[in-house]
C-alpha cells in the first residue's frame, strides 16, 4: 500500500472530551473524498504520560488511516470496558467522531 498524504492546508474539526477524569482535545481532518484521514489528541497536562500516550496513539491511527485502514477496523481493535465504552483516549475520540459524523465511515463529508 502507498500512503495517501493530505494537503498542507486542510479543514479540520475540533472537540473536547473527558475520559477517566482527564480532559482531552481532539482535532481531525478528512481526505477530499470525505474519508477520515488523521486524528490529533492532546491531554490537558502537556508533557504528562497521558498526553504522550494519547498523542502517540493518534499518530499511529493517522498513519493507519492514511494507508487505507477503515475507521471501524481501528475502533474494533481498541480496548473496551465491560460496558462496551472506549477504555482509551483514542477509542473515545474515534467513537465520538464516528457517532457525530457517521458518514465518515462511508467516505462522506462531515457536517460541522
Amino acid at each position: 500500500m502507498i500512503r495517501q498524504r493530505l494537503p498542507n492546508r486542510r479543514a479540520s474539526t475540533s472537540f473536547m472530551f473527558e475520559l477517566a477524569g482527564l480532559h482531552y482535545s481532539c482535532t481531525f481532518s478528512c481526505f477530499a473524498d470525505g474519508r477520515l484521514a488523521e486524528v490529533f489528541i492532546n491531554n490537558h497536562k502537556a508533557g504528562s504520560a497521558a498526553d504522550a500516550n494519547a498523542r502517540d496513539a493518534a499518530v499511529a491511527a493517522s498513519l493507519a488511516l492514511q494507508y487505507g485502514c477503515p475507521p471501524a477496523v481501528l475502533t474494533g481493535a481498541l480496548l473496551r470496558n465491560a460496558n462496551g465504552s472506549a477504555a482509551s483516549p483514542l477509542g473515545a475520540a474515534l467513537d465520538h467522531i464516528l457517532s457525530e459524523f457517521p458518514a465518515l465511515q462511508r467516505g462522506g463529508q462531515p457536517k460541522a
